[in-house]
């Protein structure tokens, strides 16, 4: 029994405890400690990215739901995932371009959406709603989409967690995929805390629409004129939300205070890796999309996406593709698009104007270049993955492309990157133009990239080549020709 002279202490010890228990939860992230919702447990299982795992899709009909991909409505089956089944998963084919010409070439390799609560409500896998299957569709390497989200997270940038995992059909061997986590309720929590703010895919309704609101311009002050945003909202929002986006286009649109509309240093760190990188399937390109658009407290922040195209292999939707690798390794960081893209998009265009973050963008890209590229961290993380994977590619049944196209693919994108940085560092110390008009007045000034073939990264050759191997592979689950 506690005696009467110590329970005045015991009072005194509890209601301070009680108070350094809530200055921690109020000021932990100053003090170094990361928010409860930051290491969810999904983290360490799927993504865990030192091993390859193993996901095994369980469905009644695999060569129906192949016949109908195309359509992206999902159905219902189990997943068994490291050996743990989880039932009623939404699955469904996912892409773009990607999933059109999977269709059209009678492809059968499609990239692949699991939802966990699209039939049942609150449906998770340790704290994850929904992951994606990405086919590196014109991606010999395997590890172009892997690569750049890499270098994000070295930069800073919020950017998907992803794994390699080998994938079977109702125990079948169906190939190598990558594991993306798909930015939305969890992606948010983990990165920006439980009071996240509101999140988008912009995407355009035709490629030759002006597509203003994706470009992220602002057209006026009626939400009806941004559905290419507010359709593709990922979070339901309200009007207030749509109002604060809109507030802040039009702040972006005018140059000025824009810190008060955008946050420009980590908007500076996505640019660096994206300009790095050659994507023109993205924000910088002609379709302006594939990425993601976070407002948190009427300040917007670009998120990385989709980069099975990058290093410079982007053909879809233009008409005339850049094809000289001399041009494309030595493109210019200072105007890395065409002058009318350039004046159109204006997160890029109007930050630019600012010789203070003009400034911090190049330091940026020196951070890059001498942490990721000179350091040799880029190439022990290349061959470190190009191990892991090895023995899964080379007996992929589904694969776009041989295992020889496959190392050849690795070694090129080695040499893509290497040149393309000692490109970048030449341009930051003045050698190289860092414009397009500067090149064209000085086209020998420039790093020689006359012996790559950007072909071997993924071409359309690969595509006709391997319906064949998918041919087979489909039968051997379905047992039914095609």
């Amino acid at each position: 029994m506690v005696k009467h002279k110590y329970i005045d202490w015991i009072c005194i010890g509890a209601a301070v405890l009680a108070v350094l228990l809530t200055l921690l939860l109020m000021f932990g992230e100053q003090l170094g400690i990361p928010k409860a919702s930051a290491n969810p447990g999904y983290v360490t299982r799927l993504f865990d990215d030192s091993r390859v795992h193993t996901i095994d899709i369980q469905i009644a009909d695999w060569g129906v739901f192949i016949e109908d991909a195309e359509q992206e409505e999902y159905v219902a089956c189990t997943v068994e995932i490291d050996g743990e089944a989880f039932h009623n998963i939404g699955l469904r084919a996912k892409g773009n371009n990607s999933l059109r010409l999977t269709e059209e070439y009678g492809l059968s390799r499609y990239s692949l959406k699991l939802e966990f609560d699209q039939f049942l409500d609150g449906g998770n896998y340790y704290g994850l709603d929904k992951f994606s299957l990405d086919a590196s569709f014109q991606d010999n390497s395997y590890l172009k989409t892997y690569m750049v989200y890499d270098m994000m997270a070295f930069m800073g940038v919020p950017a998907p967690l992803c794994s390699y995992a080998w994938v079977t059909v109702n125990g079948e061997d169906w190939g190598l995929f990558l594991a993306v986590e798909e930015p939305e309720e969890a992606f948010a929590r983990r990165n920006f805390g439980n009071d996240y703010g509101k999140l988008y895919k912009p995407d355009y309704h035709s490629l030759n629409a002006e597509n203003a609101d994706v470009a992220l311009r602002y057209i006026d002050d009626d939400p009806d004129s941004y559905p290419g945003i507010f359709e593709n909202a990922k979070f339901k929002g309200s009007q207030a939300d749509q109002k604060r986006v809109i507030e802040a286009l039009k702040t972006l649109s005018t140059g000025e205070k824009l810190e008060t509309a955008v946050n420009v240093d980590e908007v500076l760190r996505y640019f660096t890796v994206q300009v790095f990188v050659m994507n023109w399937d993205s924000y910088l390109g002609h379709t302006g999309h594939n990425y993601f658009l976070y407002e948190e407290n009427g300040i917007l922040s670009i998120l990385p996406w989709d980069y099975n195209l990058a290093f410079g292999t982007y053909a879809l939707g233009m008409t005339d593709p850049i094809k000289d690798p001399n041009i494309l390794i030595n493109y210019p960081i200072n105007t890395p698009a065409e002058g009318e893209v350039m004046l159109n998009r204006p997160l890029y265009h109007n930050l630019m104007k600012h010789d203070e973050y003009f400034a911090r963008y190049h330091a940026y890209f020196d951070k890059l270049l001498s942490g990721y590229f000179e350091s040799g961290r880029f190439e022990a993380t290349l061959r470190q993955t190009e191990k892991l994977i090895a023995p899964y590619v080379q007996k992929d049944p589904t694969a776009f492309c041989s295992y020889a196209d496959h190392q050849l693919a690795v070694d090129t994108l080695e040499q893509v990157c290497l040149l393309r940085a000692e490109s970048i560092r030449r341009q930051l110390d003045g050698e190289i133009p860092a414009t397009i008009r500067g090149q064209q007045e000085n086209p020998d000034a420039k790093v020689d990239a006359s012996g790559i073939q950007l072909t071997n990264l993924g071409d359309f050759k690969d595509l006709e080549e391997s319906k064949d191997r998918q041919d087979a592979a489909l039968r051997d689950i379905t047992g039914k020709s095609t």
